[in-house]
């Protein structure tokens, strides 16, 4: 408990402003839509107006906009929604969940349910803090190492879980009866239900619930297998989407280099260009072999460097998170757990040491696109580049034909005049 809660205190998000366009299909293409330009326009208590202008929130992005004139409404709505990192997806179904809630009603009525418990908690904490005027309303996490006796009766208005746990919650335990339940949220709904074990728990849940209850799933990405998958589960959903050439952020340039001495290409990288902080990822167990081997430290002045990776303790990846933040180590070196959800303003560049790939060895799309995601957030530029061998060209050219984009080749000696930018 002590260490899910200092976790808990250190992770945040925070809205963006984009200007992307979203494509909005819904059930009935004569219905008029609404969409709004400021949280005044919303059916939103005070209380709940208070708790976003105290942090920070002036107006609403892109994707809130459209997507909370449709979670709000009455009678409630289903929605598919998908925006690129950074846009506000959380506070949007944070401001829905709390809308819904009958704070006189002390049992669960809205369940929430994340991929990993580093994202739980960072939604629980969007959550309490918006919701900071509503004394009434509460939170709590069915995430591993919260250990609630069987039987207790539970009070919060609002669970939010990993699937197995919150499964465990619902069926085993019998700490939440799905049949109270108002609405359910699948947050990075792509890993909920393509990923094999994710999916079935999130079904099982989902299936349990009575078919009043409103469902509203959120994504950076949704493939086409990944999105019909959905509607299926999701009876007559709107669907809020991005054009497939949107899908890379505009505020991050990306860049590719190819070099067969990674580690000294990444040090000259370093070394030419002003950057206030930035994230290196790595496959798997290349993020321990650049810390060591490579002799990396986390100390010396050049390069203060901190890893991230799965085999990490909570307690030890709460204590990164904090110094990272805090601007202690200037470098985040992390696998593909790092690569969804962490926010830190600071960071402006993000490097591909090695470019994601599926056990195929094709490229893995969405991973990549929330890679370059750490950069360029709160609005503003960020850089992206990936370090690649002469055989690995043909992997940036299938990103870029993906996306839409172009990923600009770089030589040794444009490090120096890309520093000047």
């Amino acid at each position: 408990l002590a260490e899910t809660s200092l976790l808990n205190k250190l992770i945040r998000t925070t809205l963006v402003e984009s200007s992307h366009h979203v494509e909005i299909l819904q059930r009935d293409p004569s219905s008029p839509l609404f969409s709004i330009k400021t949280f005044q326009e919303l059916p939103l208590k005070k209380e709940l107006l208070q708790g976003v202008f105290m942090m920070g929130f002036n107006r609403p992005s892109k994707i809130q906009e459209t997507a909370l004139p449709i979670m709000l409404a009455y009678p409630p709505q289903n929605l598919i929604a998908q925006s690129q990192s950074g846009t506000g997806k959380t506070a949007a179904f944070a401001l829905a969940m709390l809308s819904r809630v009958n704070a006189a009603e002390k049992y669960p009525q809205c369940l929430c349910l994340a991929p990993t418990y580093e994202l739980a908690l960072q939604i629980g904490q969007v959550i309490e803090s918006i919701g900071q005027f509503c004394p009434n309303i509460k939170v709590t996490y069915a995430i591993r190492g919260n250990q609630v006796p069987q039987g207790t009766a539970l009070a919060e208005q609002i669970v939010i879980g990993t699937p197995g746990t919150m499964q465990d919650w619902c069926f085993k335990r019998k700490l939440v009866d799905v049949k109270r339940i108002a609405m359910l949220v699948l947050d990075e709904a792509d890993i909920m239900i393509h990923t094999q074990g994710l999916s079935d728990q999130s079904i099982r849940i989902q299936r349990a619930l009575p078919k009043s209850c409103q469902m509203l799933l959120f994504s950076a990405t949704f493939t086409e297998v990944v999105r019909a998958f959905a509607m299926q589960i999701v009876s007559e959903p709107f669907v809020i989407k991005l054009r497939e050439e949107e899908l890379a952020l505009s505020n991050v340039e990306q860049y590719f280099f190819v070099c067969q001495e990674k580690y000294r290409a990444l040090c000259n990288l370093y070394g030419s260009i002003t950057i206030s902080q930035a994230m290196i990822f790595c496959q798997g167990r290349r993020a321990g072999w650049l810390t060591t081997d490579q002799g990396i430290t986390r100390n010396t002045a050049r390069h203060q460097v901190a890893i991230l990776t799965a085999e990490l303790t909570v307690s030890q990846r709460a204590d990164i998170i904090q110094r990272f933040r805090m601007g202690k180590e200037k470098v985040l070196i992390a696998t593909n757990v790092c690569a969804r959800g962490i926010d830190v303003e600071q960071v402006s560049i993000v490097v591909n040491f090695t470019l994601p790939t599926n056990k195929k060895g094709w490229p893995d799309f969405e991973t990549y696109l929330h890679r370059i995601g750490r950069a360029g957030r709160f609005g503003k530029r960020g850089i992206a580049f990936s370090m690649v061998e002469s055989d690995d060209t043909a992997t940036v050219r299938m990103i870029e034909e993906h996306f839409q984009t172009t990923i600009k080749q770089l030589d040794a000696e444009d490090l120096e005049e890309l520093g000047k930018l």
